[in-house]
Order: structure tokens, then C-alpha cells, then sequence
């Protein structure tokens, strides 16, 4: 197969003009990605009360933003945008980012009385995300004219902890943290890395049993060490947002700390992607409508984080099975079509107004911004893109 192969629709069948084979695998892993997301987002207040909870917490947020980075990358292009191609950073990235940010601002005007003040500068909550790619697209043909673009995305990550004036402003923090889990999923594709070693396909069962072991280290060191890692804020490491001075790191070797957290994240991301299944799944499609889930989750939780309900939520044996079959549910509900049909105007704007020439927007379809494109399409077919 070859490098372009390997889209989000997975192979061509065979002859000009017919239809790509979709490769599951993807779309299964981009959704066991946002299901992570809901759920670290949702026991978020449990962990303040609980061990367990804190446990689980940082078991999966040592790798689920890395991975979804990663698949980012791996559908993303190095070569300079096209017209069209910018344009859909504006629709699928920009105006999405600026309709939330200002509900986010109504609704903790309407919420909590905070002064109703948008700045677009500082993300709300989840949105942050929306940021870190559109300047993973900015600096990624950058990147790829040097040597060594891998190099140079971990020395920028590890760099950017130095940096007091790097904060959160843009999200630019966490965009440079997670930056060499973006540039990776780049080059595994740049260089046919998937096929060559035929990654997806070859699964024997010595290497998932592999996969289970390194996940169980995971948990046991979560676990084990649990008091240590709160008392020294690990969660907040992962986070990949604070300098290291702020996190307690005021050492010239702090650096190393972060280095080798995105080396357990590569090897927890690498054991994640082992344990996918394949196949397609009843649950295999909504893994192309991951921003619909990723943008309006936050809105769904907001009340449960911010009643207090989940703070001394005893016991945990109860609440913590209940808040992960929650999130499962939320994850579901949120990519369902009646939920998109409803969604749409805010998740994927047209915005034709914005443009001086509107055929800019003529697609037959709208993909994820992470890159997926998508068999169904919410809403009606437009003309082809050519």
C-alpha cells in the first residue's frame, strides 16, 4: 500500500475513481480517545476525595491527549495549505473556537455572575484544543523543511517549560507540551511507517499480552504511589500547561521530567493503539464526529462539576462505576446524527459571509479536524471538491 493509502478512508479498492476501503482501526481509536477525555473530564471531582479515582486519573491522562495528538498528526499534511485548505482551518477550527468561547462567557455570566468580559486569548476549559491544532497546521511545513523535525518538536517541548512567558494565552503551552506527539503521527505517515511494519495489521497475541502487561504496570504504579504523585501534583504534569518552576521543578534538570513523561506517554500510547480492535463496530462511526463530543461534553458536565455533587461522593465503589458508565453514555449520546442535526451551526459553521469567494466552501463533505472523513455526512451533499 502506499503513503496515501493510508487516509482516513483507508486504501483505494483498486482502479481511478472508486471508492476507499475505510480502515476501522481509526475511527475506533479516535473514539476510545474522546470516551478517555469524557471520562477524565467527569471523575475530575471525584479524585479530590478519592485514591482510586486519582489512581485511574492519572493513569489514562499519561497518554489519551498524547494519542489523540498523535492520530492528529497522522492525518495532517506537511505540504504549504491551499487556498481551500485554509479555509477550512477558518470554518472547522477558528469560528468554532470563537461561537464556544462566547457561550462559554454567557454561561458563567448566567452561572456564577463572572463579568460577562469574552477573551479570546485564554481557552475555556476544553478549548484549548481547538487552538493546539490549528498551530499544529501552522508550524508543521515549517518543521518538516528542517532535519530532524522530531528532534527539533521534543527540544521545543522540553524548551517551552524553561519559558515564564510561555503560558496559556493561544493555549500555547500545552500546543508546544503536546507538540512532539503531533509531529510523530506525521512521520509515521511521511515515512509509511504504518505499512511498512504493517503496524495495524500485525497483532499477534504475545504483543497484546504485552500491551495488558504495560497497562498494569500503569495502573499499579498509579495505584501504589498514589500519595506521592498527588503531593507532587503529577496530574498537573500532564497537563503539559504549567513552567516547571510553577509545578515545583525550579531545577536546571527539570526538563528531563517532562522528557520522560512524553516517553511513558509514547509507550502507553503505543499499548493503546495495540489493544484497538480492528474491526467495525456498531460504535466504529462515531469516531468520525469526535469535536461534536470533544466541544459540547463540557456543557453536559458543567452542572455536576460545579452543583458539587460529585465532591464527597462515598462511596467511591458506587459513584466511580456510575461516573464511567456516564461517560460512555455522554459519549455516545453526543455523536449521535439528532444530536449533529441539532449542532451543526455551531460545531461546523459555514460562515460563507467570511469569504470574499465563497467557492472556497463547496465540499461534498465536512471532515473532523483531526482528520477523518466521513461516510454520512450531517446535513445536505454540496458539489464536490475539485
Amino acid at each position: 500500500m502506499s503513503i496515501a493509502a493510508q487516509t482516513p478512508t483507508g486504501p483505494t479498492t483498486g482502479g481511478i475513481g472508486r471508492p476507499r476501503r475505510r480502515v476501522p482501526f481509526w475511527d475506533n481509536a479516535r473514539y476510545a480517545c474522546i470516551v478517555l477525555v469524557v471520562l477524565g473530564h467527569a471523575i475530575q471531582r471525584l479524585t479530590y476525595d478519592s485514591s482510586i479515582a486519582m489512581a485511574l486519573y492519572l493513569a489514562f491522562y499519561a497518554f489519551h491527549m498524547p494519542a489523540f495528538a498523535l492520530i492528529a498528526g497522522y492525518f495532517s499534511k506537511s505540504a504549504p495549505p491551499t487556498r481551500k485548505q485554509m479555509a477550512r482551518v477558518i470554518t472547522d477550527i477558528l469560528v468554532p473556537y470563537v461561537i464556544f468561547e462566547l457561550l462559554w462567557t454567557l454561561t458563567k455570566w448566567l452561572v456564577e455572575g463572572q463579568e460577562a468580559q469574552p477573551n479570546l486569548t485564554k481557552p475555556s476549559w476544553t478549548l484549548w484544543f481547538l487552538l493546539a491544532l490549528g498551530i499544529f497546521r501552522l508550524v508543521l511545513p515549517y518543521l518538516a523543511l528542517l532535519r530532524w523535525p522530531l528532534l527539533w518538536s521534543v527540544l521545543i517541548s522540553v524548551g517551552a517549560g524553561y519559558l515564564s512567558n510561555v503560558d496559556s494565552t493561544f493555549s500555547l503551552s500545552r500546543t508546544l507540551g503536546f507538540l512532539p506527539f503531533f509531529v510523530l503521527g506525521w512521520w509515521l505517515r511521511e515515512h509509511d511507517m504504518v505499512n511498512r511494519f504493517r503496524l495495524i495489521d500485525f497483532r499477534p497475541w504475545w504483543l497484546r499480552a504485552i500491551a495488558v502487561l504495560v497497562f498494569a504496570a500503569d495502573a499499579f504504579v498509579a495505584w501504589n504511589w498514589v500519595d506521592l504523585w498527588e503531593s507532587i501534583n503529577l496530574d498537573k504534569w500532564f497537563f503539559y500547561n504549567d513552567t516547571y518552576v510553577d509545578l515545583g521543578g525550579d531545577a536546571w534538570w527539570s526538563g528531563g521530567i517532562r522528557l520522560l513523561l512524553i516517553a511513558i506517554g509514547l509507550i502507553l500510547t503505543a499499548a493503546f493503539f495495540v489493544l484497538i480492535p480492528r474491526g467495525t463496530y456498531w460504535w466504529t462511526k462515531f469516531g468520525q464526529y469526535t469535536m461534536y463530543v470533544y466541544l459540547l461534553h463540557s456543557f453536559v458536565l458543567y452542572p455536576f462539576r460545579e452543583s458539587g455533587i460529585l465532591r464527597d461522593a462515598e462511596p467511591t465503589w458506587i459513584w466511580l462505576p456510575t461516573v464511567i458508565m456516564l461517560s460512555v453514555l455522554i459519549a455516545l449520546v453526543l455523536a449521535t446524527r439528532p444530536v449533529r442535526w441539532l449542532f451543526r451551526p455551531l460545531v461546523e459553521p459555514r460562515a460563507r459571509w467570511l469569504f470574499s469567494d465563497a467557492r472556497l466552501l463547496d465540499v461534498s463533505r465536512r471532515d473532523d479536524p483531526t482528520g477523518s472523513r466521513r461516510d454520512d455526512p450531517t446535513g445536505p451533499r454540496r458539489p464536490h471538491e475539485g
